[in-house]
């Protein structure tokens, strides 16, 4: 299914494509919020930003995005209260086909999820700590270094 995409829907997200690291920390501070944008790359910001302008141009997240997205932050909140970190369920979160992408030192990685472990350039691993190690060549919690956890 295809739509009609506006004139000033197409300006408000092209305007990201070009825009330079301080512009994104700024935009996105205006219209996500105050996190910490340290080890965001530029890319990412301007992909976030755009989706965002979209978003805010087609009346806003479906409902059922929003509750899922208020559910999450009331676990994240909950988390927080109690000194915790939010856990996720990976095997049931995390589904075989889904991509996990993540910018390390100038390079993407992409992960493909598997049923039994996951697949990074054509080699499979039995966990994301493994390819996280792979990757940084120190130890790290595999769903904390690709944003799940």
């Amino acid at each position: 299914m295809s739509r009609v995409v506006r004139a000033g829907e197409l300006a408000e997200t092209v305007r990201f494509e070009t825009m330079p690291r301080e512009g994104c920390i700024g935009e996105w501070r205006r219209t996500i919020g105050d996190q910490s944008l340290k080890y965001v790359s530029v890319q990412f910001m301007r992909s976030a930003l755009a989706y965002e302008a979209q978003i805010k141009a087609n009346g806003g997240h479906a409902s059922v995005v929003r509750k899922a997205l208020k559910a999450a932050l009331k676990t994240s909140q909950r988390a927080s209260e109690t000194g915790g970190q939010p856990k996720l369920a990976l095997r049931s979160s995390l589904r075989p086909g889904t991509h996990l992408v993540r910018e390390w030192n100038g390079r993407t990685y992409q992960v493909e999820v598997l049923e039994d472990g996951f697949r990074m350039d054509g080699k499979r691993y039995r966990s994301l700590s493994a390819i996280a190690k792979k990757i940084t060549d120190a130890h790290w919690s595999g769903p904390r270094f690709f944003g799940l956890g």
